[in-house]
């Protein structure tokens, strides 16, 4: 597949129409990433400009691998009249997504107490597959959430106003109806708000490396190199996975009953103006506000655990939200095509929303460098908006268990000054950094094509996993 690629620029190629393609199809890279790629991963990029209503073109971003359906790190955009809406192809956990705070602490006194911080969030911020959370939410409670989402949150005593500033969609989207969510999906989800869960999930303690654009990054509050950032990267567990695995059953007779052509099956999906459509919008919703209300209420303990150990209150500390964005989202924006401003459901898929001057947070591999950058015109001209979400897996989870040890890890980490701590050590071993694509050749391919300029370079110094 990887032959049929047309290099336009250093850093754009493209899949050319042919056979049954209805669109072309467009990948970010520069050569170290497209030398990288799957061909099965192009692939899927092929069966995805095969769908209905698909708009020009379909996209794959530096971090994008093979997936469910669509590869992670992919965009695709459909006709809001003519197009359909896909569950696969926003991805199982909806609203995965990244918060950052700042601290007006230093790398220096964040160091000298890393332990006790490491085990303090570790224990305040519960981890691992299957983890329960702190709050016990009533039926009522978790309707509350689905709809307002991190605004739920703040009304309820965690966080603050300020926050919601900082989110994308303010930390809620409209339109969710949770009469769309099965009784199954919300009997997982009562558990488990307020927990960072497993996989690639991760809390972060990070020290400013390198400031690139001084002025954006003072806007953010972000100053000085060794300035202390903490990340925290998490979705909507089990409750997200149970919403997109009920519609993709409910998507795949939809396909039969509409008569549509897939050359996969794991891309089920709905007309847009189909209840089968519309109802799983409505129930992606709920999970998206789910999501940023988890991470809104760990956000809280995190402030709460830096009081504990800094003797400090976390507005002297200066612990307010940088921002906050989600992958795994399907959202109706308006965009220009061919000349004119069109409504369409754009699809991220480990994609992240890079509107011109918002903040693009950019999630490393465990170890290695995290990003900072900012959203463009030119990503609305090229990527409907979008920019990349991480470094993206170079290896499976099942290869890099078979590869790594998580005791390894670990002591490798130590040895560069990274403090970690995971329920066990096989998810050190499934996320160790060589599993992942080198995050340099990412952020200089998103950087270079001009979506998103990179703004601040963060490096680990603390790491909670699940």
């Amino acid at each position: 597949m990887k032959e049929k690629l047309k290099q336009i620029s250093e850093y754009e190629w493209m899949l050319p129409k042919e056979g049954k393609m209805n669109v072309s199809g467009l990948i970010i890279g520069n050569k170290a990433i497209i030398d990288g790629m799957e061909d099965d991963m192009i692939g899927q990029i092929v069966n995805v400009t095969q769908m209905p209503g698909i708009i020009e073109p379909v996209i794959a971003l530096p971090d994008a691998h093979f997936g469910y359906g669509l590869p992670m790190g992919s965009v695709a955009a459909f006709d809001a009249e003519k197009g359909v809406i896909s569950a696969g192809l926003c991805g199982f956990d909806i609203n995965c997504g990244i918060n950052s705070i700042r601290t007006n602490l230093t790398a220096e006194e964040v160091v000298e107490k890393m332990d006790e911080l490491i085990s303090a969030l570790f224990d305040a911020i519960p981890c691992g597959v299957g983890s329960k959370g702190k709050l016990r939410l009533d039926d009522k409670q978790l309707d509350e959430v689905m709809v307002k989402g991190a605004k739920w949150a703040v009304e309820n005593g965690y966080g603050v106003k300020e926050d919601l500033e900082s989110l994308e969609e303010k930390g809620m989207m409209e339109g969710a109806d949770t009469s769309k969510v099965s009784p199954l999906a919300k009997k997982r989800g009562k558990p488990q708000l307020g927990t960072l869960g497993a996989g690639n999930h991760f809390l972060e303690i990070q020290k400013v490396a390198d400031i690139y654009d001084e002025e954006f990054a003072k806007k953010l509050g972000i100053v000085k190199k060794d300035q202390v950032l903490i990340m925290l990267h998490c979705g909507s567990r089990g409750f997200g996975h149970q919403v997109a695995t009920d519609y993709l059953k409910i998507q795949e007779e939809a396909v039969k009953k509409y008569h549509i052509e897939i050359p996969d099956r794991q891309l089920a999906c709905a007309p847009v103006d189909s209840k089968e459509g519309q109802d799983y919008f409505a129930a992606m919703k709920c999970a998206v506000n789910y999501s940023f209300t988890n991470r809104i209420v760990m956000t809280h303990w995190i402030r709460e655990v830096f009081e504990k150990v800094f003797e400090k209150t976390w507005q002297e500390m200066d612990m307010h939200t940088v921002y906050g964005i989600c992958h795994n989202v399907v959202k109706l924006e308006e965009h220009v095509i061919d000349g004119k401003k069109k409504k369409v459901y754009v699809h991220r898929k480990g994609a992240t929303r890079a509107f011109p001057d918002i903040p693009v947070l950019v999630a490393g591999s465990m170890g290695t460098s995290s990003y900072i950058c900012k959203g463009t015109e030119t990503a609305m001209q090229k990527t409907f908006g979008s920019s990349c979400h991480g470094a993206g897996r170079a290896m499976s989870r099942h290869g890099a268990l078979k590869q790594f040890r998580g005791e390894k890890i670990q002591s490798e980490l130590a040895a560069k000054g990274i403090t970690a701590k995971a329920t066990h050590p096989k998810s050190l071993a499934e996320e160790a950094p060589l599993a992942y694509k080198d995050v340099e050749d990412v952020i200089d391919s998103v950087d270079k094509s001009g979506i998103s300029p990179k703004v601040v370079k963060v490096e680990p110094i603390g790491v909670c996993k699940g």
